[in-house]
């Protein structure tokens, strides 16, 4: 897969609740996975990592109220998507997210991932 196919691809499984699916089919094994700094993951890496840190998220999660990712935008090996969210988690109450995403593709699998938003403060 290109970079065009591999972000379509993972924009219509993450917009279809499929995020396991989407690391398991699109993902290096050896993929890094960057979150800002002060965040609870500021750095991931290998493909079990990143699942394992999915499934952190997945379990501190009480409801999500909303999500939207935005269209990909593609240029050479990168794409980039805008996803916001509306989460209550749980003994820490409802939050809103506003985050965007930018990959870089190798060989048609992700080979990183890097998310900006304004981490809480710890």
């Amino acid at each position: 897969m290109n970079t065009q196919e591999v972000a379509d691809k993972l924009i219509q499984l993450c917009r279809e609740g499929r995020n396991v699916e989407a690391i398991n089919e699109l993902y290096a094994d050896h993929v890094v996975s960057y979150e800002p700094k002060g965040s609870h993951a500021e750095l991931t890496e290998g493909k079990a990592g990143v699942l394992d840190k999915t499934q952190q998220w997945y379990e501190m999660v009480e409801e999500v109220h909303s999500g939207t990712i935005s269209d990909p935008i593609v240029t050479g090996n990168f794409f980039t998507c805008a996803m916001d969210m509306d989460v209550t988690y749980k003994g820490m109450g409802r939050s809103e997210m506003n985050e965007i995403c930018v990959y870089e593709v190798k060989d048609g699998k992700i080979v990183s991932e890097r998310f900006h938003y304004d981490a809480p403060e710890q």
